[in-house]
Protein backbone atom coordinates (compact mmCIF):
# COMPACT_ATOMS: atom_id res chain seq x y z
CA UNK A 1 0.00 0.00 0.00
CA UNK A 2 2.67 2.52 1.02
CA UNK A 3 4.55 1.96 -2.25
CA UNK A 4 1.51 3.20 -4.10
CA UNK A 5 0.89 6.11 -1.72
CA UNK A 6 4.38 7.35 -0.98
CA UNK A 7 7.01 8.56 -3.41
CA UNK A 8 10.71 7.91 -2.97
CA UNK A 9 12.59 9.12 0.10
CA UNK A 10 11.83 12.73 0.95
CA UNK A 11 14.83 15.06 0.66
CA UNK A 12 15.89 17.33 3.52
CA UNK A 13 15.09 21.03 3.10
CA UNK A 14 17.26 23.82 4.54
CA UNK A 15 15.99 26.38 7.05
CA UNK A 16 15.77 29.74 5.29
CA UNK A 17 16.23 33.19 6.85
CA UNK A 18 12.49 33.83 7.24
CA UNK A 19 11.91 30.59 9.14
CA UNK A 20 15.02 31.25 11.21
CA UNK A 21 13.59 34.60 12.29
CA UNK A 22 10.27 32.96 13.18
CA UNK A 23 12.08 30.39 15.33
CA UNK A 24 13.97 33.17 17.11
CA UNK A 25 10.82 35.23 17.69
CA UNK A 26 9.09 32.28 19.36
CA UNK A 27 12.08 31.07 21.42
CA UNK A 28 12.73 27.95 19.37
CA UNK A 29 16.38 28.87 18.71
CA UNK A 30 19.13 28.03 21.16
CA UNK A 31 22.82 27.27 21.48
CA UNK A 32 23.87 23.77 22.44
CA UNK A 33 27.34 22.31 23.10
CA UNK A 34 26.92 19.23 20.88
CA UNK A 35 25.53 18.78 17.37
CA UNK A 36 23.99 15.97 15.34
CA UNK A 37 27.25 15.68 13.38
CA UNK A 38 29.23 15.27 16.62
CA UNK A 39 27.13 12.27 17.62
CA UNK A 40 27.76 10.56 14.28
CA UNK A 41 31.38 9.98 15.30
CA UNK A 42 30.61 6.87 17.34
CA UNK A 43 33.27 4.16 17.23
CA UNK A 44 30.99 1.13 17.56
CA UNK A 45 27.43 -0.03 18.15
CA UNK A 46 25.28 -3.01 19.07
CA UNK A 47 21.70 -3.83 18.08
CA UNK A 48 18.97 -2.90 20.58
CA UNK A 49 16.35 -5.65 21.04
CA UNK A 50 12.93 -5.33 22.65
CA UNK A 51 11.56 -7.54 25.44
CA UNK A 52 10.62 -10.19 22.85
CA UNK A 53 14.15 -10.22 21.39
CA UNK A 54 13.01 -8.52 18.18
CA UNK A 55 15.26 -6.01 16.46
CA UNK A 56 14.02 -2.48 17.27
CA UNK A 57 15.98 -0.94 14.35
CA UNK A 58 17.91 1.12 16.91
CA UNK A 59 21.60 0.58 17.68
CA UNK A 60 23.35 1.57 20.91
CA UNK A 61 26.36 3.76 20.18
CA UNK A 62 29.75 3.72 21.85
CA UNK A 63 32.35 6.47 21.78
CA UNK A 64 36.05 6.54 22.58
CA UNK A 65 36.75 7.11 26.28
CA UNK A 66 38.48 10.43 25.60
CA UNK A 67 35.29 11.73 23.92
CA UNK A 68 32.54 10.07 25.98
CA UNK A 69 32.95 12.22 29.10
CA UNK A 70 32.61 15.46 27.13
CA UNK A 71 29.71 14.10 25.06
CA UNK A 72 27.85 13.03 28.21
CA UNK A 73 28.34 16.42 29.83
CA UNK A 74 27.19 18.20 26.66
CA UNK A 75 24.08 16.02 26.36
CA UNK A 76 23.14 16.69 29.98
CA UNK A 77 23.39 20.41 29.25
CA UNK A 78 21.12 19.95 26.22
CA UNK A 79 18.59 18.16 28.44
CA UNK A 80 18.62 21.05 30.91
CA UNK A 81 18.21 23.62 28.13
CA UNK A 82 15.23 21.69 26.75
CA UNK A 83 13.50 20.98 30.07
CA UNK A 84 14.80 23.50 32.58
CA UNK A 85 16.77 26.76 32.87
CA UNK A 86 19.97 25.26 31.44
CA UNK A 87 22.05 25.97 34.54
CA UNK A 88 24.93 23.58 35.21
CA UNK A 89 24.23 23.22 38.93
CA UNK A 90 21.93 20.27 38.19
CA UNK A 91 24.41 18.35 36.02
CA UNK A 92 25.68 16.18 38.89
CA UNK A 93 22.18 14.74 39.40
CA UNK A 94 21.91 13.51 35.83
CA UNK A 95 23.39 10.55 34.00
CA UNK A 96 23.34 9.67 30.30
CA UNK A 97 22.40 5.99 30.34
CA UNK A 98 22.31 5.39 26.59
CA UNK A 99 22.81 7.00 23.19
CA UNK A 100 20.87 5.12 20.50
CA UNK A 101 20.84 5.72 16.75
CA UNK A 102 17.92 4.81 14.50
CA UNK A 103 18.82 3.22 11.18
CA UNK A 104 15.26 3.43 9.86
CA UNK A 105 13.34 6.37 8.38
CA UNK A 106 14.21 9.79 7.03
CA UNK A 107 15.43 11.65 10.09
CA UNK A 108 18.01 9.08 11.38
CA UNK A 109 17.61 10.38 14.95
CA UNK A 110 19.71 9.90 18.04
CA UNK A 111 17.71 8.97 21.14
CA UNK A 112 19.27 10.05 24.42
CA UNK A 113 18.23 8.40 27.69
CA UNK A 114 18.81 10.67 30.70
CA UNK A 115 18.34 9.43 34.27
CA UNK A 116 18.06 11.35 37.53
CA UNK A 117 20.50 9.56 39.84
CA UNK A 118 18.63 10.68 42.99
CA UNK A 119 15.41 8.79 42.22
CA UNK A 120 16.14 6.73 39.07
CA UNK A 121 13.44 8.52 37.04
CA UNK A 122 14.42 8.74 33.40
CA UNK A 123 13.25 10.28 30.15
CA UNK A 124 14.39 10.62 26.56
CA UNK A 125 15.03 13.34 24.06
CA UNK A 126 16.08 13.23 20.41
CA UNK A 127 18.70 14.96 18.32
CA UNK A 128 18.07 15.00 14.59
CA UNK A 129 19.30 16.69 11.45
CA UNK A 130 17.26 19.87 11.13
CA UNK A 131 14.85 19.91 8.19
CA UNK A 132 12.47 22.76 7.32
CA UNK A 133 9.44 20.58 6.56
CA UNK A 134 9.87 18.69 9.84
CA UNK A 135 10.04 21.98 11.73
CA UNK A 136 6.83 23.17 10.06
CA UNK A 137 5.24 19.89 11.10
CA UNK A 138 6.29 20.36 14.72
CA UNK A 139 5.05 23.95 14.82
CA UNK A 140 1.67 23.12 13.28
CA UNK A 141 1.33 20.30 15.81
CA UNK A 142 1.89 22.88 18.55
CA UNK A 143 -0.63 25.33 17.09
CA UNK A 144 -3.37 23.14 15.61
CA UNK A 145 -3.46 19.96 17.71
CA UNK A 146 -4.67 19.50 21.32
CA UNK A 147 -1.03 18.91 22.30
CA UNK A 148 1.84 21.30 23.00
CA UNK A 149 5.28 20.22 21.86
CA UNK A 150 8.74 21.24 22.99
CA UNK A 151 11.64 21.44 20.53
CA UNK A 152 14.70 23.59 19.87
CA UNK A 153 16.89 24.31 16.84
CA UNK A 154 20.59 25.10 16.74
CA UNK A 155 22.16 25.55 13.31
CA UNK A 156 21.63 22.17 11.56
CA UNK A 157 20.55 20.27 14.67
CA UNK A 158 17.00 19.72 15.91
CA UNK A 159 16.31 18.75 19.54
CA UNK A 160 12.90 17.23 20.30
CA UNK A 161 11.31 16.13 23.54
CA UNK A 162 10.06 12.57 23.87
CA UNK A 163 6.32 12.04 23.34
CA UNK A 164 5.18 9.36 25.76
CA UNK A 165 2.64 6.74 24.73
CA UNK A 166 2.23 3.23 23.36
CA UNK A 167 3.44 3.01 19.74
CA UNK A 168 0.42 2.48 17.50
CA UNK A 169 1.66 -0.79 16.02
CA UNK A 170 2.38 -2.22 19.49
CA UNK A 171 -1.02 -1.04 20.76
CA UNK A 172 -2.88 -2.59 17.82
CA UNK A 173 -1.09 -5.91 18.28
CA UNK A 174 -0.95 -6.26 22.07
CA UNK A 175 -3.46 -3.92 23.72
CA UNK A 176 -6.40 -3.56 21.34
CA UNK A 177 -7.53 -7.23 21.53
CA UNK A 178 -7.84 -6.89 25.33
CA UNK A 179 -10.03 -3.76 25.21
CA UNK A 180 -13.73 -4.05 26.02
CA UNK A 181 -16.57 -2.78 23.82
CA UNK A 182 -16.68 0.72 25.31
CA UNK A 183 -12.91 1.14 25.06
CA UNK A 184 -12.95 0.07 21.41
CA UNK A 185 -15.72 2.55 20.66
CA UNK A 186 -13.66 5.33 22.28
CA UNK A 187 -10.54 4.33 20.32
CA UNK A 188 -12.57 4.30 17.09
CA UNK A 189 -13.81 7.82 17.85
CA UNK A 190 -10.26 9.05 18.49
CA UNK A 191 -9.00 7.48 15.27
CA UNK A 192 -11.70 9.34 13.29
CA UNK A 193 -10.62 12.61 14.93
CA UNK A 194 -6.92 11.87 14.40
CA UNK A 195 -7.55 10.97 10.75
CA UNK A 196 -9.39 14.24 10.17
CA UNK A 197 -6.81 16.34 11.99
CA UNK A 198 -3.96 14.91 9.88
CA UNK A 199 -5.91 15.58 6.69
CA UNK A 200 -6.76 19.18 7.61
CA UNK A 201 -3.17 20.11 8.41
CA UNK A 202 -1.61 17.95 5.67
CA UNK A 203 0.52 15.77 7.93
CA UNK A 204 1.36 12.64 5.98
CA UNK A 205 2.59 9.08 6.56
CA UNK A 206 0.75 8.33 9.78
CA UNK A 207 1.37 4.62 9.65
CA UNK A 208 0.83 2.90 12.99
CA UNK A 209 4.46 3.23 14.10
CA UNK A 210 4.39 7.01 13.50
CA UNK A 211 1.83 7.76 16.22
CA UNK A 212 1.22 6.73 19.82
CA UNK A 213 -1.93 5.79 21.71
CA UNK A 214 -2.13 7.39 25.15
CA UNK A 215 -4.41 5.73 27.73
CA UNK A 216 -5.46 7.94 30.65
CA UNK A 217 -7.21 6.44 33.65
CA UNK A 218 -10.28 8.40 34.67
CA UNK A 219 -12.20 7.55 37.87
CA UNK A 220 -14.51 5.03 36.18
CA UNK A 221 -12.97 4.29 32.78
CA UNK A 222 -9.88 4.62 30.59
CA UNK A 223 -9.73 7.52 28.14
CA UNK A 224 -7.63 7.29 24.95
CA UNK A 225 -5.88 9.84 22.78
CA UNK A 226 -3.92 9.35 19.53
CA UNK A 227 -0.94 11.61 18.95
CA UNK A 228 1.51 11.94 16.07
CA UNK A 229 5.20 11.43 16.88
CA UNK A 230 6.73 11.76 13.40
CA UNK A 231 6.53 15.03 11.47
CA UNK A 232 8.81 14.34 8.51
CA UNK A 233 5.97 14.27 5.99
CA UNK A 234 4.46 17.71 6.56
CA UNK A 235 3.02 18.89 3.23
CA UNK A 236 5.42 17.02 0.95
CA UNK A 237 3.52 14.35 -1.00
CA UNK A 238 1.16 15.08 -3.89
CA UNK A 239 -1.24 12.21 -3.18
CA UNK A 240 -4.06 13.37 -0.87
CA UNK A 241 -4.45 9.83 0.52
CA UNK A 242 -1.02 10.11 2.16
CA UNK A 243 -2.56 12.65 4.56
CA UNK A 244 -5.35 10.25 5.55
CA UNK A 245 -4.15 7.58 8.02
CA UNK A 246 -7.14 5.39 7.05
CA UNK A 247 -5.49 4.46 3.74
CA UNK A 248 -2.37 2.81 5.19
CA UNK A 249 -2.50 -0.96 5.56
CA UNK A 250 -0.84 -0.69 8.99
CA UNK A 251 -4.02 1.02 10.21
CA UNK A 252 -6.42 -1.56 8.77
CA UNK A 253 -7.52 -2.83 12.19
CA UNK A 254 -8.26 0.72 13.34
CA UNK A 255 -10.38 1.31 10.24
CA UNK A 256 -12.30 -1.92 10.87
CA UNK A 257 -12.80 -0.78 14.45
CA UNK A 258 -14.47 2.39 13.19
CA UNK A 259 -16.70 0.39 10.84
CA UNK A 260 -17.81 -1.99 13.61
CA UNK A 261 -18.37 0.49 16.42
CA UNK A 262 -19.51 3.77 14.84
CA UNK A 263 -22.56 4.68 12.80
CA UNK A 264 -22.06 6.97 9.82
CA UNK A 265 -23.87 9.78 11.66
CA UNK A 266 -21.44 9.47 14.58
CA UNK A 267 -18.44 9.52 12.24
CA UNK A 268 -19.68 12.74 10.64
CA UNK A 269 -20.30 14.23 14.07
CA UNK A 270 -16.71 13.53 15.16
CA UNK A 271 -15.35 14.90 11.87
CA UNK A 272 -17.26 18.14 12.41
CA UNK A 273 -16.10 18.31 16.03
CA UNK A 274 -12.46 18.03 14.96
CA UNK A 275 -12.85 20.64 12.22
CA UNK A 276 -14.43 23.01 14.73
CA UNK A 277 -11.59 22.46 17.21
CA UNK A 278 -8.95 23.14 14.55
CA UNK A 279 -10.82 26.30 13.49
CA UNK A 280 -10.97 27.51 17.11
CA UNK A 281 -7.23 26.93 17.54
CA UNK A 282 -6.60 28.91 14.35
CA UNK A 283 -8.66 31.81 15.68
CA UNK A 284 -6.98 31.84 19.09
CA UNK A 285 -3.45 31.56 17.59
CA UNK A 286 -3.91 33.94 14.65
CA UNK A 287 -0.70 35.93 15.03
CA UNK A 288 1.56 32.92 15.40
CA UNK A 289 -0.19 31.02 12.61
CA UNK A 290 0.01 33.98 10.19
CA UNK A 291 3.74 34.39 10.78
CA UNK A 292 4.39 30.68 10.29
CA UNK A 293 2.24 30.25 7.19
CA UNK A 294 3.89 33.28 5.56
CA UNK A 295 7.24 31.55 6.03
CA UNK A 296 5.89 28.35 4.52
CA UNK A 297 4.23 30.06 1.53
CA UNK A 298 7.60 31.52 0.51
CA UNK A 299 9.48 28.29 1.21
CA UNK A 300 10.11 25.30 -1.04
CA UNK A 301 9.45 22.06 0.85
CA UNK A 302 8.23 19.89 -2.03
CA UNK A 303 8.45 19.47 -5.80
CA UNK A 304 6.35 21.36 -8.33
CA UNK A 305 4.84 18.03 -9.48
CA UNK A 306 3.62 17.28 -5.94
CA UNK A 307 2.16 20.77 -5.56
CA UNK A 308 0.23 20.49 -8.84
CA UNK A 309 -1.06 17.01 -7.99
CA UNK A 310 -2.18 17.88 -4.47
CA UNK A 311 -3.94 21.10 -5.37
CA UNK A 312 -5.81 19.29 -8.16
CA UNK A 313 -6.93 16.53 -5.82
CA UNK A 314 -8.04 19.09 -3.23
CA UNK A 315 -10.13 20.94 -5.81
CA UNK A 316 -11.90 17.64 -6.57
CA UNK A 317 -12.24 16.80 -2.87
CA UNK A 318 -13.51 20.17 -1.57
CA UNK A 319 -14.97 21.72 -4.76
CA UNK A 320 -13.14 24.90 -3.72
CA UNK A 321 -11.50 26.48 -6.79
CA UNK A 322 -9.29 28.66 -4.58
CA UNK A 323 -6.83 25.74 -4.48
CA UNK A 324 -6.12 26.33 -8.19
CA UNK A 325 -4.26 29.54 -7.29
CA UNK A 326 -1.85 27.79 -4.91
CA UNK A 327 1.75 27.76 -6.11
CA UNK A 328 3.47 26.26 -3.03
CA UNK A 329 2.66 23.74 -0.33
CA UNK A 330 2.37 26.60 2.15
CA UNK A 331 -0.25 28.25 -0.04
CA UNK A 332 -2.15 24.94 -0.30
CA UNK A 333 -2.15 24.49 3.48
CA UNK A 334 -3.31 28.07 4.05
CA UNK A 335 -6.16 27.56 1.56
CA UNK A 336 -7.18 24.31 3.27
CA UNK A 337 -7.22 25.86 6.73
CA UNK A 338 -8.99 29.00 5.47
CA UNK A 339 -11.65 26.66 4.06
CA UNK A 340 -12.08 25.02 7.48
CA UNK A 341 -12.14 28.35 9.32
CA UNK A 342 -14.61 29.90 6.86
CA UNK A 343 -17.03 26.98 7.17
CA UNK A 344 -16.82 27.12 10.96
CA UNK A 345 -17.56 30.86 11.06
CA UNK A 346 -20.50 30.41 8.70
CA UNK A 347 -21.99 27.76 10.98
CA UNK A 348 -21.38 29.99 14.01
CA UNK A 349 -23.14 32.92 12.30
CA UNK A 350 -26.11 30.73 11.36
CA UNK A 351 -26.45 29.55 14.95
CA UNK A 352 -26.87 33.15 16.13
CA UNK A 353 -29.55 33.96 13.52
Amino acid sequence: MEKKLMSKKKPSFPINDTLNKYLSDFSRKTKIPVSYEDLLRFSGSIVVYDKNDDDTLWVRCYYPDYEREEIDRSLKKVYLILHSDGKSAQLDYLNVDAIDYCTFGNSKPFRIKVRNVLNDNFTYFYIKKADASRIYGLEFEHILSPHRINFLVYKDSLIEEHIAGIPGDVFIKDELPECDYHAKAEIAKQFVKFNERCTLRLLGDMRSYNYVVIPTHDFDHVDYKIRAIDFDQQSYEGNLKVYKPQFFKENYKMVKLVERHLEEASIQQYVLEERSQVAKRLITSQKRFRMLIRCMIKDKISSRENVLQLRGELVDYTKDIKFKRAKTMGHILKTALDFVKRNYLEVEEDSYN
